[in-house]
């Protein structure tokens, strides 16, 4: 009896996940509403509430899915040498995180866990995008005096205040890409 409750269960969190990618795939993550959900599903607003908490903790699957796949892309790619090919490789991760406000806001608010039991999916691909950058800043045209975790840290940081400058209506005249390359220059540039 047991196997035939979670056989069932394990349907109707696909189904939901799959009526939910639907639903984004037409109106964006943003416009997703509950609702919808579970009317492309077949199923009542409780049935929902039983497998997720709420509306983000939905999202959180799909964004780190999608963003999972989007780090994929970038690490089957050649490893980049220099600044601008890294920027270049993660240029499919990076416009994925800033496509919509809610997703960039999302990220950041599920980027990390206060315990262990608490690591979802989004918190595991910004350990996996960490992971990827230093792999490539070992094989990299970079500056040597500073282990490559620290500069693949910093190469997220930057990222991460390049994209929320982007959001801000006081930094909006300098692009993304600029930003980024401006920083990561003279944080990865070997010294002169």
């Amino acid at each position: 009896m047991q196997k035939t409750i979670q056989q069932r269960t394990l349907k109707t969190r696909a189904k939901l996940l799959q009526a939910a990618a639907d639903v984004v795939q037409k109106n964006g993550y943003q416009a997703l509403r509950v609702e919808e959900v579970v009317q492309a599903a077949g199923v009542a607003k409780g049935t929902f509430f039983a497998h997720f908490h709420d509306k983000d903790a939905l999202m959180e699957i799909l964004i780190g899915e999608k963003l999972d796949a989007c780090l994929d892309q970038a690490q089957a790619a050649e490893p980049p040498k220099t600044v601008p090919k890294i920027i270049e490789a993660l240029a499919p991760v990076h416009e994925f995180m800033m496509s919509e406000r809610y997703v960039f806001d999302l990220l950041i608010r599920y980027s990390g866990a206060a315990a262990i039991s608490e690591i979802g999916p989004i918190a595991y691909c910004f350990e996996k995008y960490f992971r990827i950058v230093m792999m490539w800043l070992d094989q990299a045209e970079v500056r040597q005096d500073v282990p490559t975790d620290l500069l693949a840290e910093g190469v997220q940081a930057f990222a991460i205040q390049a994209m929320s400058l982007k959001f801000c209506a006081l930094h909006s005249a300098t692009t993304f890409t600029d930003r980024l390359e401006t920083y990561l220059r003279a944080w990865l540039s070997p010294a002169a």
